[in-house]
């Protein structure tokens, strides 16, 4: 069957999905109400919070090796984090109906043995099951693996590509020693925002995890991964989007904004702030203030590298030395005002009352732009409790979330049919 752009039809509402991810720039974590990291009960209280808000999908963030800063363990990241399929199997029998995400990299696993694994968690769990998809091609994280970092940049989704071709076989005729579940096979998620990234996204995954979240952004991204889907042979609503978000919320929008300030200056302390410009800089910052101007000193790096992962790779970092220091000099900032000002740049957050927000989010259930947003909670874990006991109810009687789970499985959740592969 052939479609076209104009067969693309808005659900008219939105979902959630809740995205645990560790501590990073956004998760406050040294305040008395911040709770472990690595522990079970935190990803308990999270999944369960989520679940009684009818979240479609507990989502897991998963590294394979600790990120470094200045050649040693980055002091500000965590570090004993379980297993992803692990904990999501534990969390399948303290819930009943949200949907389990296991990121999982297609460079250095195999496929057979991950798609093995990822349908025994789909059976277990009762046709919960998810695969959030992410291809690696850096000899750094392949130092932990016998084959090593062997793949090209550009050959990352060409092997990603075989590799969920594959494991969909498998899931067709049977993995051996696992029964298909109730929903046939794992729900794919694809977080690459690259023009290969999409594409392979348009190709084979169920739901793209994006990075636009603002509504001018989101029609933009909505309109082309609608074109992609189309040129790949697939119905336009076949391909969910979900973006990644932050919500901000209290009773009247002042004193959400109160709060979004409040917030901001304990997610970039005085070490976030020297740690941020240590990763440009190459080399120990301990002597600046972070309350006082940027180093007058030259970076010693030309580059950075992946070691504290994407956001800070392949900048050229005496290019940009000059660059920041003449901005923050422009603006009278301190390091630490001028980090924050970096992070609010890539700002994905919803500020506002809990009614102001539901009529904005209203909006975009409306325009069709997302069917859901992936929160990542500032605090572990009492995060959600403000979304699912007020935010929820509040987008509820606006008729744009569910009242109830659709089914038993994260497919029936989402509203996606049977795989094209299977039917």
């Amino acid at each position: 069957m052939t479609y076209s752009s104009s067969d693309f039809r808005p659900s008219g509402r939105i979902q959630f999905g809740v995205f645990f991810q560790g501590v990073n720039s956004g998760t406050v974590w040294k305040i008395p109400e911040a709770g472990s990291q690595t522990d079970f009960e935190s990803f308990r209280r999270l999944a369960q919070t989520a679940e009684r808000g009818l979240f479609a999908a507990f989502f897991l963030g998963e590294g394979l090796r600790l990120r470094e800063h200045l050649g040693r363990v980055h002091e500000l990241d965590v570090a004993g984090r379980p297993d992803a399929q692990t904990m999501l199997a534990a969390l399948a029998g303290v819930t009943e109906k949200i949907g389990l995400v296991a990121t999982q990299n297609t460079t250095y696993n195999d496929a057979a043995d991950l798609a093995r694994r990822l349908a025994s968690l789909d059976r277990l769990s009762g046709g919960r099951a998810a695969w959030n998809i992410v291809t690696t091609d850096n000899a750094w994280t392949g130092e932990n693996f016998r084959r090593g970092g062997y793949l090209d940049h550009a050959e990352r989704y060409t092997h990603a590509e075989a590799f969920v071709q594959l494991a969909k076989e498998l899931w067709r005729g049977g993995v051996a020693g696992s029964a298909a579940s109730p929903q046939q096979r794992p729900v794919l998620f694809q977080a690459g925002d690259s023009p290969e990234g999409r594409d392979f996204a348009a190709r084979q995954a169920d739901v793209i995890f994006s990075a636009h979240p603002k509504l001018e952004a989101a029609r933009a991204f909505r309109a082309d991964l609608i074109d992609r889907t189309v040129a790949a042979g697939r119905h336009p609503n076949e391909l969910l989007i979900f973006p990644a978000s932050e919500f901000i919320l209290a009773p009247t929008d002042a004193e959400a904004r109160e709060k979004k300030e409040w917030l901001r200056s304990l997610q970039i302390g005085p070490q976030q702030a020297i740690a941020f410009l240590e990763q440009f800089w190459g080399r120990s910052l301990a002597e600046y203030d972070p309350d006082g101007p940027l180093p007058e000193i030259d970076p010693v790096v030309e580059e950075t590298s992946e070691t504290r992962g994407s956001g800070f790779h392949g900048a050229k970092a005496r290019q940009l030395a000059d660059q920041w220091r003449a901005e923050a000099k422009d603006k009278g900032q301190s390091i630490r005002q001028f980090v924050a000002g970096q992070s609010a740049r890539r700002d994905a957050s919803f500020v506002g009352s809990y009614q102001a927000v539901a009529d904005h989010l209203a909006e975009y259930a409306r325009d069709g732009v997302v069917d859901g947003f992936n929160i990542s909670p500032w605090l572990i874990p009492t995060g959600l409790d403000e979304v699912v006991n007020h935010l929820v109810p509040a987008l509820q009687e606006r008729g744009v979330y569910p009242t109830e789970y659709r089914g038993g499985t994260l497919r029936e959740h989402l509203g996606l049919g049977v795989p094209a592969e299977v039917g």
